[in-house]
């Protein structure tokens, strides 16, 4: 690790972050899967540019990641992706309040994709994202507005159970 990492910060700004205000146990049981899992991804890509790739936090990181991939096609979970496009074409309003990164990687017109665990924003492009993108995108999940939407009875809550129900 170099001394002077400038990812080494945003990364402590993830860890500090607290949900104790929270009664995470009240949260839409796949809306936390995939707020979590959004974190994972969010570690693993900022530790893949802190610590070399087979240091003990990037293989355990590594393995939770691919242990997800078969925890997201069960029940519900596996209708996420088609809930964040369904918001975008049909409650612009409530996907505009969406974490970015939701929007990214689940929005199906949007090049963005986790590769190799990695967050990938341009496939096209080999520069690194830089730390400001992290530091947003980890306080847009920490904002009190969306942590209070996705309880199970909140508006994202209701609305993908409402979707859950037609598809």
């Amino acid at each position: 690790m170099q001394e002077t990492n400038e990812y080494l910060p945003v990364l402590y700004t993830l860890y500090e972050k607290s949900l104790i205000l929270q009664d995470t146990g009240s949260f839409n049981k796949v809306l936390y899967f995939y707020f979590i899992d959004s974190l994972a991804h969010i570690d693993y890509t900022l530790s893949l540019s802190i610590w070399q790739y087979q240091s003990p936090k990037n293989i355990m990181a590594a393995e939770y990641l691919r242990w997800r991939i078969d925890e997201e096609k069960k029940g519900d979970r596996a209708k996420f992706p088609g809930f964040i496009n369904h918001l975008r074409e049909q409650h612009p309003e409530k996907f505009a309040q969406l974490p970015s990164l939701w929007q990214m990687i689940y929005d199906s017109e949007d090049p963005a994709s986790y590769r190799g665990f990695r967050i990938v924003i341009d496939p096209d492009s080999r520069k690194p994202l830089p730390p400001d993108f992290f530091r947003a995108v980890i306080d847009e999940f920490f904002e009190p507005e969306f942590l209070k939407s996705i309880y199970d009875d909140a508006s994202l809550g209701n609305l993908f159970r409402e979707y859950c129900g037609r598809h």
